[in-house]
């Protein structure tokens, strides 16, 4: 009997030393490095959860919604003259070159003025014997015969021919030696009718003086001047070359202001008015946007292509934009007044429904919007945010509902 007892006795000890290490164990392995560890990654990724993520807002506020219309267009310009020759002659001096910018004024070419110097010295010397001659049949004056329905008939037919020649040579439009017959011919007709020879004076004097205003003018002319500021182009002639009235020189142009020319649909002119804004955009400046204005619309529509012109009126004042550049349009066509709008990087579409985040106290808040109008840059708002509240724009393709946001400029 008494070796059952020691065989439970020495059971008993082995029993309550086993379960004395198993507890010496488990204090030890929750005393470990690695359980430290554990619990230390458990509460960092609690505090990660806890960083705000970083969004960008902007208030909805209300303001006009512009639904633009594109067009193709082109830069042309109405301020281009080509400048010509009014009177023959030897170019002196030409003072321009491709490219030269040119105030109003400043002069251009100017040709040989030696004989028009000439024949207004002839043309006033004259003058002064007219007047002269008259000064005297006034001072010693007799009586004079009238002349006879004849002799007035060939002086008012000679005047009238003189007037006219006199007319079309101040033009250009006929030849010195013309304009010196039809002359000749009134004197003629005036000392044939006899009489009235202080009558006769006076008329010599008064074509007199218009030859000299005649002479004066064409002398003006062999200085070409600029009409207005602008940029000189497509020059033909050379120092010292021979030209004739009509003679091509070179062009002037200026291209400070532009306008472009748009093709708009006849089914859209009705949403075109005059002083709307426009954007206009040209391939030679990438990302870059002009500003103009509506300044006419044609009242003709091209029936070839169904399209009327709208002419925009464009600032070009480093002169950037050259005529005969293509452009793409963008002509503000309707404009709704008074609209709660928020920007179109503010709108979400999650499940096929239209949302939005705000910024509710430092946390993110989604709100299921309800929107009208909408361009490529804003949206309406029918429903789902208010006035003044704060939309996020950026930061928000990945945030959830409730998540803390840190507002960044």
């Amino acid at each position: 009997m008494i070796f059952p007892r020691k065989i439970l006795a020495i059971s008993l000890v082995i029993i309550f030393v086993g379960v004395l290490v198993f507890f010496l164990f488990l204090n030890k392995k929750s005393e470990s490095p690695e359980g430290d560890s554990l619990q230390g990654f458990s509460e960092q990724a609690q505090k990660v959860e806890e960083i705000p993520l970083s969004v960008k807002v902007v208030p909805a506020q209300k303001g006009d919604l512009v639904i633009k219309l594109k067009s193709p267009g082109e830069a042309v310009t109405d301020r281009r003259i080509t400048m010509k020759a009014e009177v023959a002659g030897v170019i002196k001096s030409l003072n321009v070159e491709e490219g030269l910018h040119v105030k109003k004024g400043a002069l251009l070419l100017e040709i040989n003025d030696e004989e028009y110097r000439l024949r207004l010295e002839k043309v006033e010397a004259l003058r002064l014997q007219h007047l002269s001659e008259l000064f005297l049949e006034k001072k010693f004056a007799e009586p004079d015969k009238e002349p006879s329905a004849s002799e007035l008939g060939k002086i008012s037919k000679a005047k009238e021919d003189y007037e006219k020649t006199a007319r079309a040579f101040a033009k250009g439009l006929i030849s010195g030696e013309e304009y010196e017959r039809a002359t000749r011919n009134y004197e003629f007709a005036l000392i044939e009718a006899g009489g009235k020879k202080e009558e006769i004076r006076e008329a010599a004097l008064t074509q007199a003086e218009v030859d000299v205003k005649i002479a004066q003018m064409n002398l003006k002319k062999t200085k070409i001047r600029a009409p207005f500021s602008g940029i000189i182009t497509g020059i033909k002639v050379h120092p010292h070359e021979n030209v004739n009235p009509g003679t091509e020189l070179f062009a002037l142009v200026n291209i400070s202001r532009i306008k472009v020319e748009a093709k708009v649909l006849e089914s859209e002119i009705g949403k075109m008015k005059v002083a709307r804004d426009v954007d206009l955009r040209f391939s030679a400046y990438p990302g870059r946007v002009f500003k103009g204005r509506v300044k006419a619309i044609s009242p003709i529509v091209n029936p070839q292509d169904k399209t009327c012109k709208v002419v925009i009126d464009v600032p070009n004042p480093k002169e950037e934009i050259k005529p005969g550049m293509h452009a793409e349009v963008e002509i503000a066509a309707e404009i709704y007044k008074d609209r709660l709008l928020i920007p179109q990087e503010a709108v979400l579409v999650r499940a096929g429904k239209k949302l939005a985040f705000v910024v509710e106290e430092g946390v993110a808040k989604w709100r299921y919007i309800e929107v009208e109008l909408e361009n490529k840059d804003y949206a309406e708002v029918l429903d789902g945010i208010k006035e003044g509240e704060m939309v996020i724009v950026e930061g928000h393709f990945t945030l959830a509902h409730d998540a803390r946001v840190r507002i960044v400029k």
